[in-house]
């Protein structure tokens, strides 16, 4: 899956006693097939992100 800049994405935690991490992608540094990622995290940090399989997911917008 390929995000865009401006998706909302989460990212699963690999340990259950961590919350997931959710953030903005606000660049697509390299896209397919290594992707990474330049995402606004929602504590305020930013980082380059590479996700491993499945772990980068977008975030669907809450239904009202």
């Amino acid at each position: 899956m390929s995000f865009q800049t401006g998706d909302r994405v989460i990212v699963e935690s690999e340990s259950t006693s961590k919350p997931h991490r959710a953030g903005v992608i606000e660049e697509v540094v390299r896209d397919e097939p290594s992707p990474r990622y330049r995402i606004r995290w929602d504590d305020g940090r930013e980082s380059i992100y590479t996700p491993s399989s499945g772990a980068l997911r977008r975030e669907e917008p809450a239904r009202t």
